[in-house]
């Protein structure tokens, strides 16, 4: 799981941190870089300097040692020493005496015979205090080694018996210079003390840069001691930075193979670089809480606006206020360009919103106007579905008397053929035509009273059928209002536009349908007009045959021609019923059409209504959503 630093969360903390970073992780690895190279040349400084200064002493001690041997086997060729060894000691001795007074570095200068006697001496107690030590002269290394032609370094890291202090015993054989046999040897004891003034200004300049702790040791190269300029009884030498130079075999001398070692204790060495280092550091640590001070003043200046802004945007979302203005101060950088952006979003925020309230208040207004109109149709197309269907029901009732005035038609058509084959058949027929008569004049009252009847049906069919007209007229100026309405509602309208051209598809078919009735309806009352005065001249002229039958039989053959007129007008009155049955059928189909299409129109509106709710829903949901923004 990641782990996150106090504060980082925030943008101001995280813009502090990662300028923190970027200014103190490349100021640490250039102080820790610089601190190593400097600890790098300082190391490199001391080791050159140690070792010079090493080298110095060397090349000093050399030199001397050198000096003092090159010196002392020109002494032990001098004719006065190999006269010493012959006998003849006084030159030797007055010689030696010079010698002392003038090689200062030189504690004493003593003439051996090959048996370790002392035979001169630059003081003559120098020459009995060896006299006395005879057998330590010949058990010496160095005697031994001179007797071989070789110098020695033994018995320096120990106080002499006779000299005071330590000293190097430079000794080289006496030979004879013709058969080269060895005379004696020649002792130059040379004051190790003087290896003090050879380091000393070492010493100084070591001190002077504050080396308190500088040293130099002089060994073997075995490791053992022989001189150390911070005494005999110096300590703790592991812990010091040491340098050594080597002498070398370049100038054959005493000391070939001596290493000259430069000591210094590393605190004191590395001082400066450490004061280096705590200075560094102190920049570093100043300059880092520069870096975080800096840092936090520029993550201020970057996340203050952004902060604002966020501000205004959480106070937008939470109030919705978009009367408000956004006042951010920022500069002309990428945040003062974001803040303007965001202006700019809410004034086209606030525009929207504007425009959605404008939209839904048209919509409201549209939708209210809709259901007025279409609650409106409803009441108008059931008030016509109503009329229609007792239109339906009159029409049924007419379709079934006009059914009974052909069936009546029809049997008086039978009725006028009987009296007609009994007007032929004579007089002797009368008697019973008279009774035939006054049926046939009884039924002919009734037949008028029926045509009578079926004349004021007709009339009345034709009433209803301009009230139908009248519906339909109001139908087809309703379906005109709503199709303007549907135009005005735009987009939201054009499925009740649909609705409002079928319904005045309707109305128009209905207009249609009612003068075709209407016209159907004239013809059958002509025909029932015509069939009316036909009647009541068939009436006439049967009650004028009864009176003439009644009076006298002459007149049959006419009363025959009345008879057979009359049957002629009766079947002309069967054919006009078939007529009128014929169009009372069609008005009743037409009918029942007209009140299918009444109940398409009927579910067309309903589909309207739902249209027009879900119109209102859709309305109310963007009135919420405009109510949730102030403008």
């Amino acid at each position: 799981m990641a782990l996150s630093l106090p504060g980082t969360k925030s943008l101001r903390g995280r813009l502090t941190l990662y300028a923190t970073l970027l200014s103190v992780v490349p100021l640490l690895t250039l102080t820790w870089l610089q601190a190593r190279s400097a600890r790098q040349v300082m190391e490199e400084q001391i080791h050159a300097s140690l070792l010079s200064e090493a080298e110095g002493v060397k090349d000093l001690l050399e030199s001397t040692l050198a000096e003092r041997e090159a010196s002392a086997r020109g002494w032990a060729e001098d004719p006065a020493v190999r006269a010493a060894l012959r006998g003849d000691v006084s030159p030797a001795d007055a010689m030696l005496g010079v010698l002392q007074s003038r090689y200062l570095t030189l504690n004493g200068i003593v003439v051996f015979d090959d048996t370790g006697r002392a035979i001169s001496a630059n003081t003559p107690a120098l020459r009995d205090e060896y006299l006395r030590r005879q057998d330590e002269v010949r058990r010496s290394p160095w005697f031994a080694e001179a007797q071989q032609g070789r110098t020695s370094s033994e018995g320096i890291t120990e106080e002499h018996p006779i000299f005071t202090g330590h000293v190097l015993s430079l000794a080289f054989p006496v030979l004879d210079p013709v058969s080269k046999h060895r005379l004696g040897v020649l002792l130059a004891a040379f004051d190790w003390a003087h290896v003090d003034q050879l380091v000393q200004p070492a010493l100084a300049r070591a001190h002077q840069r504050a080396l308190k702790s500088f040293a130099i040791t002089l060994q073997r190269p075995d490791g053992t001691p022989l001189y150390d300029s911070r005494g005999a009884n110096a300590q703790g030498n592991d812990a010091l930075l040491a340098v050594t130079a080597v002498n070398g075999t370049d100038v054959r001398d005493v000391a070939d193979g001596w290493h000259f070692v430069a000591r210094v204790d590393p605190a004191e060495a590395y001082a400066p670089v450490v004061r280096v280092n705590r200075v560094a550091l102190l920049m570093a640590l100043g300059f880092i809480v520069l870096a975080v001070g800096g840092a936090w003043l520029l993550s201020h200046r970057i996340s203050g606006p952004v902060l604002a802004l966020r501000a205004a945007v959480t106070r937008l979302v939470s109030e919705g206020d978009l009367t408000q203005t956004l006042d951010v101060k920022a500069g002309n950088d990428e945040v003062g360009e974001l803040a303007g952006a965001f202006g700019l979003l809410v004034f086209q925020l606030r525009e929207t919103a504007q425009s959605l309230h404008t939209g839904t208040r048209v919509l409201s207004e549209t939708v209210a106007e809709l259901q007025t109109a279409s609650t409106q149709q409803e009441r108008n197309v059931a008030r016509q579905a109503a009329a229609l269907q007792q239109t339906q029901v009159t029409a049924q009732e007419i379709k079934q008397t006009s059914m009974l005035a052909s069936e009546k038609a029809e049997d008086v058509l039978n009725r006028a053929s009987v009296a007609e084959e009994v007007g032929r058949a004579g007089e002797g027929a009368i008697r019973d035509s008279l009774g035939g008569f006054s049926e046939i004049l009884s039924q002919a009252e009734q037949m008028t009273e029926r045509i009578a009847q079926l004349n004021e049906r007709t009339q009345q069919i034709g009433g209803i059928t301009q009230t139908v007209k009248d519906l339909a007229d109001q139908s087809n100026m309703l379906a005109l209002n709503a199709a303007i309405e549907s135009v005005r509602s735009g987009e939201h309208g054009k499925g009740f536009g649909v609705v409002a051209r079928e319904i005045r598809s309707l109305a128009d078919q209905s207009i249609q349908a009612t003068d075709r009735v209407r016209e159907i309806l004239g013809d059958l009352s002509s025909a029932i007009l015509s069939t009316a005065k036909m009647t009541e001249q068939s009436y006439t002229h049967m009650e004028s045959g009864l009176e003439q039958v009644r009076g006298t039989g002459e007149r049959l053959k006419e009363l025959a021609a009345i008879i057979q007129d009359n049957a002629t007008a009766v079947r002309q009155i069967a054919g006009a019923v078939s007529q009128q049955n014929a169009g009372i059928a069609q008005i009743f189909s037409a009918v029942t059409d007209l009140s299918s299409m009444m109940n398409d129109t009927q579910e067309s509106l309903a589909a309207t209504t739902r249209a027009a709710k879900l119109l209102q829903d859709v309305s109310e949901q963007m009135q919420d959503v405009a109510r949730a923004y102030r403008i």
